[in-house]
């Protein structure tokens, strides 16, 4: 959840400075800016605490800041509403791209070392997040394209986080779940089963 928060940083920061202005397009100009500079940041001393740096947060730095900045020059907040979408259709692209260019999905690739399944689990857990990412985009083009920017600004934050908070709760129950169900058999119970009194 810790990590939850810090790569949700910029989307907090932007919602606190759109909400400093009571002119909705003066400020999502400069919440836009504000999340830029977040963004940079939350790359910055990722690189100078770790000396290496996520692909998810440099991914979505560069699409802030592209799109950030066609929002800033041109005067328009669609650019800075399409970036959610984009970020999660392509987490969505690249998880479901893993299925096909390396040995095992990315999910895999990403949390084995902490967690193991067996196979077919590991794929329903990558195809619920493929499906999750792709939900995640589609829903936020609804609420741009369908209501107001003070409504989208709102989802933004605890819209797309609370949905992201429940999501990974309900994937650690389900990985402990299977976890627990596949751990081998104690050893009295193998010696009881071995007898034949189990």
């Amino acid at each position: 959840m810790k990590k939850l928060l810090f790569d949700f940083f910029p989307v907090v920061l932007f919602f606190v400075a759109y909400k400093m202005h009571d002119d909705p397009n003066e400020g999502i100009i400069f919440a836009t800016g504000v999340a830029i500079a977040a963004s940079i940041a939350q790359v910055s001393f990722t690189w100078f605490k770790d000396r290496k740096v996520e692909r998810m947060h440099v991914v979505t730095m560069a699409l802030i800041v592209v799109l950030g900045g066609l929002t800033i020059a041109l005067n328009d907040e669609t650019f800075i509403k399409w970036k959610p979408t984009l970020v999660n259709w392509l987490f969505g692209a690249a998880f479901l791209g893993s299925h096909f260019i390396g040995a095992k999905p990315l999910v895999r690739r990403m949390m084995e070392s902490s967690i193991e399944l067996p196979d077919r689990i590991w794929n329903r857990v990558s195809g619920s997040w493929i499906a999750f990412f792709v939900l995640c985009g589609t829903l936020n083009l609804y609420v741009a394209y369908s209501f107001d920017t003070d409504t989208w600004v709102n989802f933004k934050l605890f819209g797309l986080l609370g949905l992201t908070a429940l999501f990974v709760i309900a994937q650690g129950f389900y990985m402990m779940r299977h976890v627990r169900e596949d751990e081998p058999a104690s050893d009295e119970e193998e010696s009881r089963t071995e007898t034949g009194d189990a």
